[in-house]
């Protein structure tokens, strides 16, 4: 208990899955949590987790414009933050073909915008909130962004890229001596409403063969949970980390040791 007492964080995609477990780990770990997502106003996911502890703002994670003015309250209300955790995203699989051949130009721009611009832009205006006192930024990257995946081309290219700009957030931090550190987070077959488009949301027989069929291919032989991910990104948050920047924690229960690189592998 206790491991981020007294800090001020801001979750990104906070609504659901990965984003809601790490925003609920915090609070229970002592720390302000400024929950964000795309919606308007507090999703009813998130009635449980708002109270004189946390707060929600929307936050279009790719609006530049969005980001000034959560930066503007955060600077008003706490004077400064002591947590990012750049987790938003999206697969984009409701958007069309994925693969290098089919992919429309516009659903590749969409997914970058989203994945990338919101973790640069996170990390911008991060920096800008942390650097008189130091601070955590934890960026949502994913084993899709270790390998190549032929069916979600824009996804993997996104998230790669969010993997190495996290190691140019931490070696410039590190040189301007803001006592920032930077590192990435890297899930893979981590059961999350961002599986829907794949397996619907009905709990049917094809679903289930086709859970069994992926959880036959991971080495400890069953998917991961968003707390399986929050547990990773809390240790990057508090102080344990402190001697950690630049760094990447691959979550996939042993794909990456090994197995091929497919579809069933993203976040």
């Amino acid at each position: 208990m206790n491991r981020v007492l007294g800090k001020v964080a801001l979750v990104t995609g906070a609504a659901q899955g990965i984003g809601k477990e790490i925003a609920s780990l915090l609070r229970t770990e002592g720390a302000h949590v400024i929950l964000t997502d795309i919606h308007e106003t507090p999703p009813p996911s998130l009635a449980n987790l708002l109270n004189e502890q946390s707060s929600y703002h929307c936050l279009d994670v790719s609006s530049e414009l969005h980001w000034k003015n959560l930066s503007s309250h955060i600077i008003k209300t706490y004077g400064h933050l002591d947590i990012l955790i750049n987790n938003a995203g999206i697969t984009g699989l409701g958007h069309g073909p994925q693969d290098p051949e089919h992919a429309s130009l516009e659903s590749w721009h969409t997914i970058h915008r989203i994945n990338l611009d919101g973790v640069f832009l996170g990390c911008k205006y991060g920096i800008a909130l942390m650097k008189q006192r130091g601070g955590s930024i934890v960026n949502m990257s994913s084993r899709s962004g270790l390998v190549g995946v032929p069916a979600a081309a824009a996804y993997a290219s996104s998230k790669a890229a969010i993997r190495n700009h996290t190691k140019s957030v931490a070696l410039y931090c590190a040189q301007k001596k803001y006592g920032i550190r930077c590192n990435s987070i890297h899930p893979g077959a981590i059961l999350t409403p961002l599986w829907d488009d794949m397996l619907g949301t009905d709990a049917n027989l094809e679903k289930k063969e086709i859970l069994d069929h992926i959880e036959a291919d991971i080495p400890l032989g069953h998917m991961g949970t968003s707390e399986d991910v929050a547990y990773g990104a809390l240790y990057f948050a508090s102080d344990e980390s402190k001697y950690v920047t630049g760094s990447e924690l691959v979550i996939d229960g042993g794909i990456t040791c090994g197995s091929t690189a497919s579809l069933k592998s993203t976040k």
